[in-house]
């Protein structure tokens, strides 16, 4: 028997904690940037006590965790879910580096293309520009890098079926972290581009990825665990090799979002609470043994990130705890445009420095200034360029190529569109009140954690 529909009150009821987090997260981020501009005294003081920065990404990077594998699950098609990662994600990114190569023209920005504008553009495209040893156009897409790495990896356990038990991968991530930190391994930034060069890097890079997506994408079981096994050993050997933060700390990233799975899967009962709480604690203790370790440096401080990483898995608890509860509508509405506001606001603060300039002083009208004049584009951003992208995506889904002669039933594979596992994505659909939102919707906009130039190690 199909179950009716869930009201309309209800379904925001039980996704609206997850939009509060987002909003939270991205006001954060942003006061931690702008702060920078127009707070500098107050920020000089606060980071080292309290990375602001760390605290947003961290939260972020939980709710992707639980939120991600459950849309791959409940589209149960690999091919749908990388396009609806596409139409989510480009659109917006696209018109943000655009305006920062606009900006240069002008003269108010710097974008940095110290590599060719075709290496820079290809690493882009792949989304793994910060683990290719490629300069950023816009510092804020360093974590996409991250997110593209936990698309390959929950992609690749799919198609093996191993996407139900992420809390044995959240935990290896976490113990490979403090591993690294207590015997000492130091991996140069960007070793592996060193190594090759970063344009054959880059160029690898992009083949295995394409690769990857379109074996996943294919109708052919095997196939599909072959592109699993390039994209998840993809993502490994960038993580490992070629980043830019300390190796414990990329590992923890991985972790962190593989815990948000884990969350997800005990919510609905795919393991008990008992056992999401031990592996938890197990990550958390992971996480801050190896920022103890690592200690201090020039832009780190054990303190500061190991009190934001705290503050982050409290407010997701806290989050958690209070899913059932009404959530006010302004939060739901920040969540909804949280791609926007972190992905312009370093937009607005590259025209601000360029004309204004940066305070030497707290200036605190001028960042309540700031914020009422990015809130409001951020509003037109996502009506106009994410939502538009979205729908698009959302149509392009729906295309499904289907054998002659089959109507889909008989499918083998995760791949082969997902029919083997599309009683399993209903089922989950369900429990998770996915039934009456397109499967889009769920999130509306992948979490991305942000950075900007000028961070403190953020």
């Amino acid at each position: 028997m199909t179950s009716p529909p869930s009201p309309p009150g209800d379904r925001l009821s039980r996704l609206g904690w997850l939009d509060a987090l987002r909003g939270i997260a991205a006001l954060v981020v942003v006061f931690d940037h702008s702060a920078y501009s127009f707070l500098p005294e107050f920020r000089r003081e606060l980071v080292p006590e309290f990375n602001t920065s760390r605290y947003g990404i961290m939260v972020f990077f939980l709710v992707s965790g639980y939120i991600i594998p459950a849309s791959l699950e409940r589209r149960g098609s690999v091919r749908t879910f990388w396009i609806g990662r596409v139409f989510r994600i480009y659109p917006l990114c696209v018109a943000a580096v655009a305006t920062v190569l606009v900006l240069g023209l002008l003269g108010i920005a710097e974008p940095r293309t110290d590599l060719g504008a075709a290496t820079t553009a290809l690493a882009h495209l792949t989304l793994f520009q910060e683990l290719l040893g490629t300069p950023n156009l816009l510092l804020v897409l360093w974590t996409l890098s991250y997110e593209m790495a936990f698309y390959l990896l929950i992609v690749a356990l799919f198609t093996v079926r191993r996407h139900e038990r992420p809390a044995p991968v959240a935990v290896t991530l976490a113990v490979l972290a403090a591993v690294s930190v207590a015997t000492g391994v130091a991996i140069p930034v960007s070793a592996l581009s060193d190594a090759v060069g970063t344009g054959t890097l880059v160029t690898l890079t992009a083949i295995a990825l394409t690769a990857a997506i379109c074996c996943t994408s294919a109708r052919s079981p095997r196939l599909q665990v072959f592109g699993g096994g390039v994209g998840a050993a993809l993502a490994l050997v960038l993580v490992l090799f070629n980043g830019t933060v300390p190796v414990w700390e990329g590992l923890v990233i991985l972790a962190v979002m593989f815990l948000g799975t884990v969350v997800h899967r005990a919510e609905h009962g795919g393991s008990s609470w008992w056992y999401a709480a031990c592996m938890a604690v197990v990550v958390v203790v992971c996480a801050v043994g190896s920022a103890y370790g690592h200690g201090d440096g020039a832009q780190f401080t054990r303190r500061g990130w190991i009190t934001a990483f705290l503050l982050a898995v409290l407010t997701f608890g806290t989050g958690l705890a209070l899913r059932h509860r009404r959530v006010p509508l302004l939060l739901i509405g920040l969540g909804t445009i949280s791609y926007s506001v972190y992905l312009l606001h370093p937009l607005l603060l590259m025209a601000s420095d360029g004309t204004i300039g940066r305070q030497r002083q707290n200036t605190p009208l001028l960042e309540v200034a700031f914020f009422a004049v990015l809130l409001p584009l951020c509003v037109l951003s996502y009506r106009y360029i994410e939502a538009p992208g979205q729908a698009l995506g959302r149509r392009l889904a729906r295309r499904r190529p289907k054998r002659s002669g089959q109507s889909g039933s008989g499918a083998s594979g995760p791949g082969a569109d997902g029919d083997r596992i599309r009683g399993h994505a209903a089922a989950t659909a369900t429990a998770t009140a996915g039934r009456g939102r397109s499967d889009d919707d769920v999130p509306r906009r992948v979490p991305v954690a942000v950075n900007y130039p000028h961070g403190n190690g953020s």
